[in-house]
């Protein structure tokens, strides 16, 4: 694809900050509202594309995203905040700029609820 990744310690932006086999146990009620919380969160083919931006670089991604995606800027970042606000994603400062990848624990997560349907 050619995609260029900045210089940013993966480590320190993408790190998951539980373990992955760790499954929470909520109630059936609490667990479809995360799950509806979610894919709310996806719901946009555009999410979804630059989900699997992130999910495909070994590291966070910064100015790849917007050169992949054919959109305003403006249009991008409002993508990226809903997705960051769901958790899915997070972003690392490096000035000017921030770098994004997943979250790969509340990207299992998904697919938890998700098989439970």
């Amino acid at each position: 694809m050619g995609i260029e990744i900045a210089d940013v310690d993966r480590e320190k932006c993408c790190e998951p900050s539980a373990p992955l086999s760790e499954a929470r146990s909520l109630s059936d009620e609490a667990a479809d509202e995360e799950l509806a919380r979610l894919a709310k969160a996806i719901s946009h083919p555009v999410r979804i594309r630059i989900l699997r931006l992130l999910a495909e670089e070994p590291g966070c991604m910064c100015g790849a995203i917007f050169r992949e995606i054919p959109l305003a800027q403006s249009t991008i970042s409002q993508h990226l905040k809903v997705l960051r606000e769901a958790g899915l994603i997070e972003g690392e400062l490096d000035l000017p700029r921030i770098c994004y990848c997943t979250r790969t624990e509340t990207l299992f997560r998904l697919k938890q609820l998700v098989s439970t349907l």
